[in-house]
């Protein structure tokens, strides 16, 4: 395995404490059209799609159409939402900061998520990490969300602005969701899972080369900042 010279962060499930305020707003949003989300079945089914990937697949799966107009009133009914809420509510993961800025020290950090931008840089504003980020690949980025590598595959390419021969063997990415972990595998990346959403067994299954169970592990367990290339 080449070594480790750059990492990027998924953002839900692994640095915002936030899946169970998105599962309540597409609930919500959808529930507009007459559809009913239940909670087990938005964890196996859409946990780990963007906004306009879960809206399709909720629609498609109630026996509806989706089109564009329809989907992105939906999306902008969501983002409005999570907005009012983040503003009292939105949680961080233990060590989600720390952790962060302690890597991009050594590497350059960048973040690949289905979220929106907007909400992307909200919470690492509120975390004070803005700055540690080399770049932000977000839902406005992509055509198709995880597990399709696409999403990991634009991070790539922007960090090769800072290391212009880096290779994607040579990412590490931290991840929750089993479609994160398979988006990353896809790219060719090293993936490592959180236990935040799945167990450990789980996202093994998924493909992570090791599973944390909280993101102070990354530092101080086998992945030591220096020598992440011994994973």
């Amino acid at each position: 395995m080449p070594p480790i010279r750059a990492v990027i962060f998924d953002f839900n499930g692994v640095l915002v404490d936030d899946e169970h305020v998105h599962f309540a707003l597409f609930r919500e949003v959808l529930a507009t059209e007459g559809i009913a989300l239940d909670e087990a079945v938005y964890h196996d089914c859409y946990l780990g799609f963007d906004d306009r990937g879960c809206f399709s697949a909720a629609l498609i799966d109630s026996g509806r159409t989706t089109p564009t107009e329809l989907v992105d009133a939906l999306i902008a009914c969501k983002a409005i939402r999570y907005t009012e809420v983040a503003e009292t509510s939105l949680r961080f993961f233990p060590s989600a900061a720390e952790t962060l800025r302690a890597l991009s020290e050594v590497y350059p950090v960048a973040i690949c998520s289905g979220a929106l931008r907007a909400e992307i840089e909200y919470a690492l504003r509120r975390m004070n990490v803005l700055e540690c980020v080399a770049s932000i690949t977000s839902a406005e980025d992509t055509d198709r969300c995880k597990p399709d590598p696409e999403g990991y595959l634009i991070a790539l390419d922007r960090l090769r602005s800072r290391i212009p021969d880096l290779s994607a063997g040579s990412c590490l990415v931290i991840e929750d969701s089993l479609a994160g972990i398979e988006a990353a595998r896809a790219a060719g990346m090293v993936p490592v899972g959180v236990t935040n959403t799945y167990a450990d067994g789980e996202l093994r299954k998924a493909g992570a080369v090791e599973v944390v169970g909280e993101l102070s592990e990354i530092m101080t367990q086998r992945c030591v900042s220096t020598d992440l290339s011994r994973m």
